[in-house]
C-alpha cells in the first residue's frame, strides 16, 4: 500500500517525463536544423538503446548536454517520484551500498522518509514532535531491524519498535502499524494476532468492505489476516469479526437482501469449502452449482438462489477466497 503513495499512474510519470524533456530542450537556446547523419557517405551511426526508455534517455542526455557518459545514473536527475520508486525494491543493505554510488543519497532526509513511511506506512512516532536532530535514515535502518526481528520472533519484534520508541503498547496503534506494513511475514503474524486478540478487534475494525461482493471482501479480510490453515477457534473468530464487521459497512445490502452476521457466517463457511472443492487437485467430483445452491439455502434460509448463485459463479471464476 504504502508504495503506492509515492508512485505515479504511468500515463502520468510519462506526461512528465515529456514536458520535463521539452522544458530542458527549449532551454537548450533552440539551434539549428540538424545535420542528417549519412549524407557524406558515411556510416550512419545507430542511436544507443538504454532499458529505461526514450523518453527517459532524452531527458538525461539533455541534462548531461548531449554527452555520453557511463556509470551509474545520478538519482536528482530523476523525477523524485521515480527516484523513490527505486529506491523502494533495495532493502538496507542494499540502500547503504547505494549511498556510495548516488551521492548526498544518505544525507536526503526527504527521501529517507519517503523510504520509511511507503514501506511501514503507519508508526506511533510519525505522529509525535521529533527532537533535534532526529534522522530518518536511523529510523528506517531500525524499522528495518524491527521487521526482521518480528520475521523471527512477534513478541521479540514488537518489544524492539517500542522499545526504540518506534510504537506505543496500544491495540489501535499496534493494529495500524500491522494494517499499513507489508514487511511482516504472515506466519508471525498469525501467531501474534491468536495471541493479541486485542489488536486483532482494531485490526478488522480497519477494513471497510462497503459495496464489496462477499466473496471479494472476504479475500480482502484474509489478504490482511490470514487464515490458518485448519478450521478451529481461530478460524471461527476470524469468520465471526468478519461477518459483523461486513454488516456494519453494509447496512442497505443487509437489509435488501436479508442477510445478518449469523447469515454471513453461514455463507463464509460455504465459501471457503467450495473454494477448497473447486481447486483442490484431490477432489475429483466437483460440486456443481446446483449442488451449492441446495446445501446452502438448507442453512442460511433469506438469501435468494440468484445470491447464492452468483456466489458460485465468482468463486468458480476467480479462485480461492483464503488463497
Amino acid at each position: 500500500m504504502g508504495q503506492a503513495l509515492w508512485r505515479l499512474p504511468p500515463r502520468q510519470q510519462q506526461q512528465l517525463q515529456e514536458e520535463l524533456a521539452d522544458r530542458l530542450a527549449d532551454g537548450e537556446g533552440g539551434g539549428g536544423a540538424r545535420r542528417e547523419p549519412g549524407r557524406d557517405g558515411g556510416a550512419q551511426r545507430r542511436a544507443p538503446q538504454h532499458c529505461y526508455g526514450p523518453d527517459i534517455y532524452h531527458l538525461l542526455r539533455t541534462r548531461r548536454g548531449g554527452k555520453e557518459q557511463h556509470g551509474f545514473i545520478d538519482l536528482e536527475m530523476l523525477p523524485p517520484e521515480l527516484g523513490i520508486t527505486i529506491l523502494s525494491y533495495l532493502n538496507a543493505t542494499d540502500l547503504c551500498l547505494a549511498g556510495c554510488v548516488w551521492q548526498d543519497l544518505g544525507n536526503d532526509e526527504y527521501l529517507w522518509q519517503g523510504l520509511c513511511k511507503s514501506t511501514w506506512g503507519h508508526c506511533s512516532i510519525y505522529n509525535r514532535r521529533l527532537p533535534a536532530g532526529f534522522s530518518y535514515r536511523r529510523l528506517y535502518l531500525q524499522l528495518d531491524e524491527g521487521s526482521l526481528t518480528f520475521n523471527a520472533n512477534a513478541q521479540e519484534g514488537i518489544s524492539y519498535f517500542m522499545s526504540k520508541g518506534i510504537l506505543v503498547d496500544h491495540p489501535t496503534e499496534l493494529a495500524k502499524f500491522i494494517f499499513y506494513t507489508r514487511r511482516l511475514n504472515w506466519k508471525m503474524l498469525r501467531i501474534y494476532l491468536d495471541e493479541r486478540r486485542d489488536v486483532l478487534d482494531e485490526l478488522v475494525t480497519l477494513h471497510n468492505f462497503s459495496n464489496q461482493f462477499l466473496p471479494n471482501a472476504l479475500r480482502d479480510f484474509f489478504r490482511h489476516i490470514h487464515a490458518p490453515e485448519e478450521r478451529g477457534e481461530y478460524l471461527e473468530t476470524l469468520i465471526t469479526k468478519f461477518s459483523h464487521r461486513f454488516c456494519a459497512c453494509n447496512p442497505t445490502l443487509v437489509r435488501e437482501l436479508g442477510l445478518s452476521p449469523d447469515a454471513v457466517y453461514v455463507l463464509c463457511y460455504s465459501l471457503i469449502l467450495l473454494s477448497i472443492d473447486l481447486t483442490s487437485p484431490h477432489v475429483k467430483n466437483k460440486m456443481s452449482k446446483r449442488e451449492f445452491i441446495r446445501n446452502t439455502r438448507r442453512a442460511a434460509h433469506n438469501v435468494s438462489d440468484d445470491f447464492v448463485g452468483h456466489l458460485y459463479d465468482n468463486i468458480y471464476l476467480i479462485g480461492h477466497v483464503a488463497a
